[in-house]
């Protein structure tokens, strides 16, 4: 049996229900929302994903959006300007560690 299928049927998290998984998903978002001081590149470093991972994630997931306006449900605001507020210029000790840390995600993530 592939191990990726004997895993997901046995995951707890599939059992949750699917109000309860939103939930926590939308406190995550709004979270990000107001920690504007976790910068994505750092969220990259640490956990290999950022606020446009779940922008692209809620695509990958069926939502009929693009790219635009995905990022835009997950920032609350245009993309371009969240940006332009609080994303500060990658060190390459950052990038560094990005790359790193993406080299250690899942396939598909």
């Amino acid at each position: 049996m592939d191990t990726n299928a004997e895993i997901a049927s046995t995951d707890a998290l599939d059992k949750l229900p699917d109000s309860v998984a939103a939930a926590a998903f939308r406190r995550l978002v709004r979270h990000l929302r107001h920690r504007h001081d976790a910068q994505n590149i750092e969220l990259m470093g640490l956990a290999g994903f950022c606020r446009n991972c779940l922008a692209d994630w809620i695509i990958d997931a069926g939502a009929p959006l693009d790219k635009t306006a995905a990022r835009e449900v997950i920032h609350g605001l245009p993309a371009a300007e969240w940006k332009a507020r609080y994303q500060t210029e990658a060190s390459p000790e950052q990038l560094a560690r990005m790359a790193e840390s993406m080299k250690r995600n899942a396939p598909g993530h």
